[in-house]
């Protein structure tokens, strides 16, 4: 194979993802020659309605799985968390890199962590996921939505707008976004478990292409493919979608992979939270394990309400 074109959304952050690619292929394979098909997705263009709301993840990567089909591209790279757990016929995602960290982190100009908000603190977010945690742990705050590419959000918060607002670390720390917010807090993955493929990237390809595929799979790691697959598992078998509010995430420490979710209503109501811990090697139904021991405990039917609840007020303007 002597040429390799790499689907990318245009986004800075989608940028940096499939240059980070670009440059360790180059390094296993310095004679491969790979260009870039940048392409605006529709959900970088739809920034004034929430994300559940304009048909959900799948518009990341929609345009980038066409072009593909349509022969534009070889390899598309994502964020693995905006992947649906499905694939289009043609295509498989083959390979994982090694997880970034996973935290969400809490900006503000005013307040120096969560735990410092006044009663009644606007924060911003665009996850439900987010939004349920939140008001779990503080229901005296006003959780109010924030839309917008990254440099948006962060304009928002400087006009003030909002008292904090909470983002993926990782995001802002690839693009040196960090330095000129006064006040940032890591949050754990306990206080904030983050959703399904948090800071992994997701390598997708043309089905067939052998030489293809040898290559995709170099840049794969184990532990992170284990994990992530575990959690992909987790959201497939439960169905939830992007109206739910739902996370999961899974890590491996010292033999052992533990697997840690939460649902239920965005208000921060009606919780569920469960956790397993399995050995490496009797891990790979985890995510199913999980699912089933949840789906027992009424998890479809607190997923259906939590779904029909979740945009009440927006659901007219539904696309």
């Amino acid at each position: 194979m002597k040429k390799l074109t790499i689907a990318t959304r245009v986004s800075d952050l989608a940028l940096w993802q499939a240059y980070f690619v670009r440059d360790e292929l180059h390094k296993k394979f310095p004679d491969l020659e790979i260009e870039l098909n940048k392409i605006v997705s529709n959900g970088d263009k739809v920034l004034d309605k929430p994300l559940a709301l304009i048909g959900g993840k799948g518009h990341f990567t929609k345009e980038l799985e066409e072009q593909m089909l349509l022969g534009n591209a070889d390899m598309a790279v994502h964020s693995l968390k905006d992947v649906p757990t499905y694939m289009p016929e043609g295509l498989e995602l083959v390979a994982v890199t090694k997880r970034a960290l996973q935290n969400d982190v809490f900006l503000s100009h005013k307040y120096k962590t969560l735990e410092d908000l006044p009663q009644g603190a606007v924060v911003g977010t665009t996850s439900l996921r987010r939004r349920m945690q939140l008001l779990s742990k503080r229901p005296d705050l006003v959780v109010k939505d924030l839309r917008g590419n990254v440099n948006t959000r962060l304009r928002k918060l400087a006009e003030a707008q909002y008292d904090a607002i909470i983002l993926a670390y990782i995001g802002l720390d690839r693009l040196d976004l960090l330095k000129d917010i006064p006040y940032t807090q890591k949050l754990s993955l306990d206080m904030m478990i983050p959703p399904m493929g948090q800071a992994a990237l997701g390598i997708q390809i043309v089905q067939g292409n052998e030489e293809l595929l040898e290559i995709a799979k170099t840049l794969n790691d184990e532990d992170t493919f284990l994990c992530t697959q575990i959690e992909r598992d987790f959201v497939a078998q439960i169905g939830a979608g992007c109206s739910a509010p739902v996370a999961c995430n899974a890590v491996v420490q010292d033999d052992e992979v533990t697997l840690r979710v939460m649902l239920g209503f965005a208000d921060g109501t009606n919780i569920m939270q469960k956790k397993l811990v399995r050995s490496v090697q009797e891990s790979q139904d985890l995510g199913k394990e999980m699912a089933q021991l949840c789906i027992k405990e009424g998890a479809l039917e607190l997923l259906k309400e939590a779904e029909a609840n979740a945009f009440k007020d927006e659901m007219p303007q539904r696309l």
